[in-house]
């Protein structure tokens, strides 16, 4: 196991208060909230499918790499749990509603995978996959499966013919994949630089 960014950080603190160490991760995992929350409002819709694009996985990929696996999840559970509140933290969108029902709605999958998005991206960087590019591009690579593979999923329900896996590849997976991966190629670099300029300060 190797320490998450988040932890040597705190490490690096000069205090040894538990309760401020305490603060520093609940501060840290509210504010991959509320990152996750402004990436959400950059946004595009598409007239051919209701998923828009946006930038919010990669802020979940990225935070789940600096917090850790139990943390970065938790910080997405918040995010849907102000959304579930009926805060506008969701994509604008001109058909879906915000609140619970964008849970129940056709992206739903997507945001439902985001917590185990964030912790399968936070259990590799806790195994040093962050460390480096390359591992850093397969840890998030991972990640970005995983929201895929529930968008996918659960739009395979509200897709014509119902079910069918190829409309739904066809409205949710194909018009992303390649634009996603670009921007997972370029989040990547975010955890080594950050580990480097760490390591100066050591």
């Amino acid at each position: 196991m190797h320490p998450t960014l988040l932890a040597t950080m705190s490490r690096l603190s000069t205090s040894d208060s538990r309760t401020l160490r305490i603060a520093e991760r609940a501060g840290a995992v509210a504010f991959v909230t509320a990152l996750t929350a402004v990436a959400a409002q950059i946004s595009m819709p598409l007239p051919f499918t209701p998923v828009p694009l946006t930038f919010q996985a990669m802020v979940v990929l990225v935070g789940g790499a600096l917090l850790g696996s139990r943390l970065g999840m938790m910080s997405q559970l918040l995010y849907l749990g102000l959304g579930l509140a009926g805060l506008p933290v969701f994509a604008a969108s001109p058909t879906l509603a915000q609140g619970a029902a964008r849970l129940l709605g056709p992206t739903g999958g997507y945001l439902m995978a985001y917590p185990i998005a964030a912790f399968v991206t936070g259990f590799l960087a806790e195994r040093g996959f962050d460390r480096r590019y390359f591992t850093s591009v397969v840890a998030m690579t991972c990640g970005l499966a995983v929201i895929f593979t529930g968008g996918v999923l659960w739009l395979a329900r509200f897709v014509e013919p119902t079910g069918a896996l190829a409309s739904a590849l066809a409205a949710g997976f194909y018009p992303f994949v390649i634009e996603d991966f670009v921007k997972l190629l370029v989040a990547a670099g975010v955890m080594p630089s950050l580990w480097w300029l760490t390591g100066r300060r050591v």
